[in-house]
């Protein structure tokens, strides 16, 4: 009788160690599925964005991008939908990085100058001759300049709500939303400043821009 129970009983430690390789088998392979996938979504995206930019957008087509990609036609859909799409994929990343801006600036410090600093230091950190392609990219294509548009929308409302949240106030507060707002405006300028040929970073038209809204405020 005894004999029996061990007998199951090891029988049981047997199945519960099975399980715990075929979970931990299942746990490996999906990781190197999502590795994989990262890897060939980071691809498309960095081939495209060489198209775009050696050919234009308009004249490379989904085909030349899946062929560069070493993917197919259809296994491209199931990671962008569109050429636009992964366009503004490469700039996914600005809404959390103006929170992250944001997060870091004194909690006391006035809401003009918390976000002007927040802005001045995203571009000394991010601000690069790929992304001022990126940007000449965007500004003289019509079919992104258009959606580049609504993001800025998106980013206007992030920015209001961090603004908001790091001064402890609601998010409809409206000091927060009107610095917001003519932040993202002054962003624009700086960028098309940028575009037109100026040497100097946009933070530097973004200063400028500042001080003028500052003057005027007074």
């Amino acid at each position: 009788m005894h004999g029996h129970r061990r007998a199951l009983t090891a029988i049981y430690a047997l199945s519960a160690n099975i399980q715990e390789v075929q979970e931990a088998n299942l746990k490996i392979s999906a990781g190197l599925r999502g590795r994989k996938r990262e890897q060939t979504r980071a691809r498309i995206q960095t081939e495209a964005m060489s198209l775009f930019l050696e050919r234009g957008f308009e004249a490379t087509t989904l085909d030349d991008i899946a062929a560069a990609a070493e993917v197919s036609r259809r296994s491209l859909f199931h990671y962008f939908a569109s050429k636009e799409e992964i366009v503004f994929s490469t700039k996914a990343d600005f809404p959390g990085l103006i929170v992250e801006a944001i997060g870091r600036r004194p909690v006391d410090e006035p809401l003009l100058d918390m976000v002007e600093n927040a802005l001045v230091d995203l571009a000394q950190r991010y601000v690069s001759e790929p992304a001022r392609r990126l940007a000449r990219l965007i500004h003289d294509t019509p079919a992104l300049s258009a959606g580049d548009q609504a993001k800025y929308e998106k980013v206007e409302h992030v920015l209001a709500k961090a603004l908001a949240d790091r001064k402890g106030r609601p998010e409809t507060d409206i000091d927060c939303r009107v610095t917001a707002s003519a932040a993202i405006a002054i962003l624009k300028l700086s960028t098309h400043a940028w575009l037109a040929g100026d040497d100097a970073g946009p933070d530097t038209f973004g200063k400028a821009a500042f001080a003028a809204l500052r003057r005027v405020a007074g």
